[in-house]
Parts: C-alpha cells; sequence; structure tokens
C-alpha cells in the first residue's frame, strides 16, 4: 500500500496555474526526489502535501496520505498530521530554527505541541533523537542556541525536530544546497539511515540530479508545474527521455574552457597571515582563549590567474577572504596588491581597497531592493576619487549589463523583478563596473540552479578573455572549481594543506583531507569520477 499518492493534483494561486496534473507515488521506506529547475513547482508539490499553500490557491486532484484525503481535511486535522505523521525539513536551517530558543526547546516543541508525551518525557525524547542525529547531549546540551552551532549541526537539529515523533512520511526540501561536500554526505548518510530504520517514506526535493543519484529509490522531473519524466533512479539516469532532463543532466557536468593563463606577474601576495578570535573565559578570573581562524597562510596569485579555494564550512576561507578584502585586520602576516599593502596599520589601504570587488553567494540579499539597478552596480563609484557622470556612467553601465548577457534597458528595473541567475549577472556585472584588478567570488554559484550555474560559468568563461579577469573563486562546489579554475588551494583548519594546479590535485590529490574531499562530492553515474582523468 502507497504512503503517499498524489493524482492528477493541479494547483492555481488567484487564477495562475502553479501545477498541473502532478502524479507521485511513494511507498513506506522509499525515497522518492523530485528534481527540476526553480519555480518548477517541487516546493509547491510539498506543500501542497503540508496544506501550506498561501492564500488564493485552489487545489483539485487527490493527495492521500496513508489512505486520508488531505485536500478534504479541516485545518484542525492537518495541525494533528504535520509534525506527528508528516515532518518537514527546510532548505536553510537557521531561518527555520528560532535564535532565541534553545534546541533542546525547539525539538521538545513538536513533542508538547502534539501533547504525545509529558515534558520530562518529551526532554528524554529530545536527547534521544538529538543524539541519533549525531548531537550527543554530552557534547551539545539542549541548552545551547543555534547560533553555537555550525551550519550542518543547525540542519541536524532541523532534521531531529522533523523525526521527534517518527512521522510516517518526511519531507526535505533541498536540505544540504548551502552545506560543504563532507556534511552533504553526512547529512544524506543520517536520511537514508532512519529513512531505514524508522520505515519512513521521504520526499526529497534538490535541483541537482547529482545530489541524489545515489540516495533515491525514485526520481521525477518537474519543469513549469508538470512531471515530465519519471522512473526509477538508475533506469532514469542511464536512460533518460526526455530532452529537459536530459538537460539538466549535462548541466550537472558542464565544463567551460578557460583562456590561457601564462602570466607571472604576481597580483595578490599572501605571507604568513594570521587571524585570531578570543574566546569566552571558562571561568571568572580564567584568561579568555584564542581561537586561531587563520594559521599562517601564504600564496601568491598572478595577474590574470583564476585561483580556487575549497575547504569545509568553518576551515577559514570566509574569514581569509574578509582579510583580503580589508575588512579585518589579521595579528601577523601581510597582504599585498599589486605591491601595496592591503592595511595600513589597522586600517584598510582605501587605495587597494579600490582595486577589488566581490561576488557574493546570495545575490538577492546583497542588493538593496528599494534601489533600480543602474544604481546598484554603480554602488562602486563611490570607492573612486573622480566618479563617471552623466553620459559617460549611462555608458558604463550600459557596457557592463551589455557583458554581462542583460540588456541597457534593465537598468530602470528593481531587483525583484529579475530571476536568480539573472541577480547574479548583475552582480558581476558591480563588481566589473570599476574594472577591478581582483574579484572574489564568495560561493558565487551554489545557490543556482544547474542550468544557470552552467550559464554563468559560461561568462566568467566569456568574461575572462575580454576583460582578463583574476579572481579568487571560493567555493564547496568541487565540480565547479575544478572547471572555473586554473589552481586550486585545499584549506583545513585555518591552513592551506595542499596547493596546485587544479586538474592536477583532483586527478592525484596528495594530502588525506583533499581525497576525503573529493571522495564526499556527490557524483552522477557513468561519467568520468572525479579523481581519476
Amino acid at each position: 500500500m502507497s504512503l503517499l499518492q498524489i493524482k492528477d493534483l493541479s494547483l492555481s494561486i488567484h487564477g495562475i496555474e502553479i501545477l498541473r496534473r502532478v502524479n507521485l507515488t511513494i511507498a513506506p521506506g522509499e525515497i522518492v526526489a523530485v528534481t527540476g529547475e526553480s519555480g518548477s513547482g517541487k516546493s509547491m508539490t510539498a506543500l501542497a502535501v503540508m496544506q501550506l499553500m498561501p492564500n488564493g490557491s485552489t487545489a483539485t486532484g487527490s493527495i492521500l496520505l496513508d489512505g486520508e484525503e488531505v485536500l478534504d481535511l479541516p485545518e484542525d486535522r492537518m495541525c494533528q498530521l504535520r509534525g506527528a505523521s508528516v515532518g518537514m525539513v527546510f532548505q536553510e536551517p537557521m531561518t527555520a530554527l528560532n535564535p532565541v530558543k534553545t534546541i533542546g526547546d525547539q525539538v521538545m516543541e513538536t513533542i508538547l505541541i502534539h501533547r504525545a508525551m509529558p515534558r520530562d518525557k518529551a526532554e528524554e525524547r529530545a536527547r534521544e533523537v538529538l543524539a541519533r542525529v549525531g548531537l550527543p547531549p554530552e557534547r551539545y546540551p539542549l541548552g545551547r542556541y543555534p547560533h553555537e552551532l555550525s551550519g550542518g549541526q543547525r540542519q541536524r537539529v532541523v532534521i531531529a525536530m522533523a523525526i521527534a515523533l517518527r512521522p510516517r512520511l518526511l519531507i526535505a526540501d533541498e536540505p544540504t544546497t548551502a552545506l560543504d561536500v563532507t556534511t552533504q554526505a553526512q547529512i544524506f548518510d543520517l536520511i537514508k539511515g532512519l529513512v531505514r530504520e524508522y520505515g519512513m517514506g521521504m520526499l526529497m526535493i534538490t535541483h541537482d540530479l547529482a545530489v541524489v543519484a545515489d540516495m533515491a529509490d525514485h526520481i521525477a522531473v518537474m519543469r513549469h508545474g508538470e512531471v515530465v519524466e519519471t522512473a526509477p533512479t538508475r533506469q532514469l539516469l542511464t536512460g533518460m527521455t526526455h530532452p529537459y532532463t536530459k538537460m539538466l543532466f549535462a548541466a550537472s557536468e558542464h565544463q567551460v574552457t578557460l583562456p590561457e593563463s601564462g602570466s607571472q606577474v604576481p597580483l595578490l601576495a599572501v605571507a604568513n597571515v594570521v587571524r585570531d578570535y578570543p574566546l569566552p573565559r571558562t571561568s571568572l578570573f580564567a584568561r579568555p582563549g584564542q581561537h586561531r581562524a587563520v594559521d599562517h597562510v601564504s600564496f601568491t596569485l598572478h595577474q590574470g590567474e583564476r585561483l580556487g579555494l575549497v575547504g569545509e564550512s568553518g576551515c577559514g576561507k570566509s574569514t581569509l577572504t574578509r582579510a583580503i578584502l580589508g575588512l579585518q585586520p589579521v595579528q601577523a602576516g601581510h597582504i599585498l596588491l599589486d605591491g601595496q599593502p592591503v592595511y595600513t596599520g589597522n586600517k584598510a589601504n582605501l587605495a587597494v581597497r579600490r582595486k577589488m570587488q566581490v561576488v557574493f553567494q546570495d545575490p538577492y540579499g546583497s542588493f538593496n531592493p528599494r534601489h533600480r539597478v543602474d544604481r546598484l552596480v554603480t554602488e562602486p563609484f563611490h570607492l573612486l576619487e573622480h566618479p563617471p557622470v552623466g553620459s559617460e556612467r549611462r555608458d558604463r553601465i550600459a557596457e557592463m549589463l551589455t557583458a554581462v548577457g542583460l540588456s541597457p534597458d534593465d537598468s530602470g528595473k528593481y531587483i525583484h523583478e529579475f530571476s536568480g541567475g539573472q541577480r547574479q549577472r548583475i552582480a558581476i556585472a558591480r563588481a566589473l563596473i570599476i574594472r577591478p584588478q581582483l574579484i572574489l567570488f564568495d560561493e558565487a554559484v551554489s545557490a543556482l540552479d544547474v542550468s544557470v550555474r552552467a550559464q554563468i560559468l559560461d561568462l566568467l568563461a566569456d568574461l575572462c578573455a575580454t576583460y582578463d579577469l583574476t579572481y579568487l573563486f571560493i567555493s564547496h562546489d568541487l565540480s565547479v572549481v575544478r572547471t572555473i579554475t586554473d589552481r586550486v588551494m585545499v584549506m583545513q583548519a585555518g591552513r592551506i594543506v595542499e596547493q596546485g594546479e587544479t586538474e592536477q590535485v583532483f586527478s592525484d590529490p596528495q594530502h588525506p583531507y583533499t581525497e576525503a574531499l573529493i571522495a564526499a562530492a556527490p557524483k552522477l553515474p557513468h561519467r568520468r569520477p572525479m579523481n581519476a582523468r
């Protein structure tokens, strides 16, 4: 008997059709993945199962959960099912968790709301499920707050909340998109173990086929609110028939060709850089401890070179990036850009700061939504002593928007009028507009669909040929780093443990940590493995 059966589900919001005749079936102990680009209807299908649809929604068809018709249930009955019969794991754990409540209280909340057991038993269950997801109370007390945990640990708390009452169905909506490859692999192993142990059915939502290749039993591909292809995982990945599925498959392994970079002129020189942070006192009269986030890091980036930086969350990548940008002073060592120090004393050198720009992971969060594109892309002009004005300013905006594949007419629009990929193009235009000598890409494509990511990578390759870009590309996505960089550095616990030409490092890793990263990276079947030529 099916645990979840969705039959001919159609959904419209204020008359706009969102889902069209969706059909899905999940059996107990089965993992079904729904994949597709943003806007394809994946998350809306999951929200329809939970009956958490926005106002103005109209649904037709059938959603049977363990034989009970969900679409006909009143809200009070749905409240009984949510958390108890159906659990949900959201994409971003920090927004799914309450920052002012302890992790123990948040795991117990579902138990207490459903009055499944008294508080002392609920606390015992919270300890049990937190231990089950890899957060034993002796190391991670129930009194900790979300901000005291890493991204992977927070996601484990969200999973613990979802399974506290051992629901029959677990829905996971992009649960590992923002996580590094080793943490991602740990979360996948955890979820698969929970499905086997509890006999749950699972609906896994993702935009990346490689992520579910070794996890899902069945895959459904959605486009424009429809399921265009569905089959058992191995059958679909090796014998896909729909052009859209083939496009997603190709985009997951998209490769670009960078222009040759033969320059040996040093641009960025980082020498023995150390960055420490103070730790809280362990007692009233104890000295505060020190956490070394960057530990004697040294490297050189040449003009026209594309350098990658990879490593797990917490390894020091972002701290090093902030130091290079002059946003945080360092305790030891020095950073030179074009022979000039990034810091003069403990202050950033503005003359050097003008020569660098950064592209962030979340393009929407890095823009002011109240400003139009022409103002957004010209924000770096405030760094210039004599910023362009009048027709020169308009021409520069038009040139940059055209360079990133947009129209000069887009300058009068607001950022919410663009897709995620277009926003990232605008972010790149903003970084290029003052012609910096160095650009830092901080997880610039990790949140994008595979097809949009492929377009952005093609754009970067074209810009390298046109503008001779020099950049430091920070990412946890090894497949992206492999195709978009000339050299790569691997960072662990604040140190660079391996560096060299990108293909050489990926093909023949010398450090055990590099080998572990490559082994943890998700791969599609019948393709060249990451550590083989």
